[in-house]
C-alpha cells in the first residue's frame, strides 16, 4: 500500500470511529441518576473540568463524622455552561459553595447538579434540569427519556 492510500485508509477508519466513542460515552439522566432522590451539598471545589459531553465540578463535603468525601457533580456541556455564565475560571479551586442535583443511582458520591450556589449569593444553573423548571422526569408517557 502506498503512503497515501495507507493515509486515505487511516483517516477513513478514525472518521467512521469518532462518531461511536462520541454516542457511546454518553447517557441517560434515568440510566445513572435519581430524580426522586435530590441532595443539596456544601462543599470546597478540587478541581473543575469543562470537558465534553459534560463539565464536572468536584467537591470535597466533610461528613457529620468528621470525614471529608470528594464529590463528582455532572454538569451540562461546557457550551452551554459558558453561555449561562460559568467558564473554568468562574470556580476556582479552594472556593465553597452548594450544588443542588440529583443522587447516582449506584450510591456513589456522583450527582447530576443541577444549580450551584456561589459565596457572592450567585446562583449558576448547571444542569439541563434548569431549562425544564426541575428534575427532568425518568421517561415521558409515551416517548424516549429526554437524556
Amino acid at each position: 500500500m502506498t503512503g497515501n492510500r495507507m493515509k486515505v485508509v487511516v483517516v477513513g477508519v478514525a472518521l467512521l470511529t469518532a462518531p461511536v466513542v462520541r454516542v457511546s460515552a454518553h447517557h441517560s439522566f434515568a440510566a445513572e441518576f435519581d430524580a426522586t432522590k435530590p441532595i443539596t451539598l456544601t462543599g470546597t471545589v478540587t478541581k473543575v473540568e469543562m470537558v465534553n459531553p459534560h463539565g464536572w465540578i468536584y467537591i470535597d463535603v466533610k461528613q457529620t463524622d468528621g470525614t471529608v468525601k470528594n464529590w463528582a457533580i455532572e454538569a451540562v456541556a461546557p457550551s452551554t455552561l459558558a453561555a449561562r455564565g460559568m467558564k473554568k475560571n468562574t470556580i476556582p479551586i479552594g472556593l465553597e459553595l452548594v450544588v443542588t442535583g440529583y443522587r447516582a443511582k449506584d450510591g456513589s458520591t456522583t450527582a447530576n447538579g443541577n444549580s450551584v450556589k456561589l459565596p457572592d449569593g450567585r446562583e449558576l444553573a448547571v444542569g439541563a434540569a434548569a431549562d425544564r423548571g426541575g428534575a427532568p422526569p425518568d421517561k415521558p408517557a409515551g416517548g424516549p427519556a429526554p437524556f
